[in-house]
This record gives C-alpha cells, sequence and structure tokens, in this order.
C-alpha cells in the first residue's frame, strides 16, 4: 500500500502544493520586514514593530524549516524510501503520515526516542520525571 504510485502521487502533490504556498508568502517577507516611516511615531510604536517583526521572523523561520522538511521528503519520494521509518526501515502507518507527512519516524520509534530525550544528559533518568505524586 505504501509502495503504490497512488500514495507516492498523493504525497507528493500535497508536499509540491505546501512548498509553493511557501515560497508564494516567502518573497512577501521583505514587504513585511520593512520599516515604515509611519511605524516610528514615537518609542511605544517603535517597540510594537520591534515585537512584530520577532513574531514574523519566528513564523519565517519556522516556514523556512518546514519548507527543508518537504524537500526532504520529496527526496524521499524520488528515492522511493517515503512511508519507510528511518530507524527499523517497517512501513510508517498511513494514519501518522497523514497526520503529519513530513515524519521519518513510524509511532514506536518516535515514542524510543521521546523516552531517550527525557533523559538527563548524564544518562540519568531527570529526578522530577519519575517520582510519582502520592495524595492523601
Amino acid at each position: 500500500m505504501i509502495r503504490s504510485p497512488e500514495f507516492q502521487a498523493k504525497f507528493k502533490t500535497l508536499f509540491e502544493n505546501e512548498k509553493r504556498r511557501l515560497l508564494f508568502s516567502g518573497r512577501s517577507a521583505t514587504e513585511k520586514f520593512a520599516i515604515k516611516s509611519d511605524d516610528l511615531m514615537d518609542e511605544v510604536d517603535f517597540t510594537s514593530f520591534q515585537i512584530e517583526n520577532q513574531m514574523r521572523m519566528r513564523l519565517a523561520t519556522r516556514e523556512a524549516l518546514y519548507l527543508k522538511k518537504i524537500e526532504e521528503a520529496l527526496e524521499r519520494i524520488r528515492a522511493g524510501t517515503f512511508g519507510r521509518c528511518e530507524r527499523c526501515e517497517e512501513e510508517i502507518e498511513l494514519r501518522r503520515l497523514e497526520a503529519r507527512p513530513t515524519t521519518t519516524l513510524c509511532v514506536a520509534c518516535k515514542e524510543a526516542s521521546e523516552r531517550k530525550e527525557k533523559l538527563h544528559i548524564d544518562g540519568h533518568a531527570h529526578k522530577s520525571l519519575g517520582r510519582q505524586i502520592k495524595f492523601a
């Protein structure tokens, strides 16, 4: 099922549409970040402008990272590896791919990865993670 041409075409179309949307929205980024003389009326306006610009920059960064993930997914489609877990090489469930199309891990490997992330740098479980709070 995962390797079917219909499956590949469905996700390829999805990724290409998302890529076009992101690239189009990025074209107007220079307009979004431009300082207009009306924005610099006083310190409060300038501060507000700076905060808005920081939010726009965060969004632009997130979109750039998402675009990179889309490019990588398109490459996996071209290579014939899309829909396979990069760790265990089992097929990723269709429901997971539909929920998170750029994923590279099956649910089991993602959960294992998240458990590993919860370990402290020195290899020990963080003290607050393993404790259960008991109520009387």
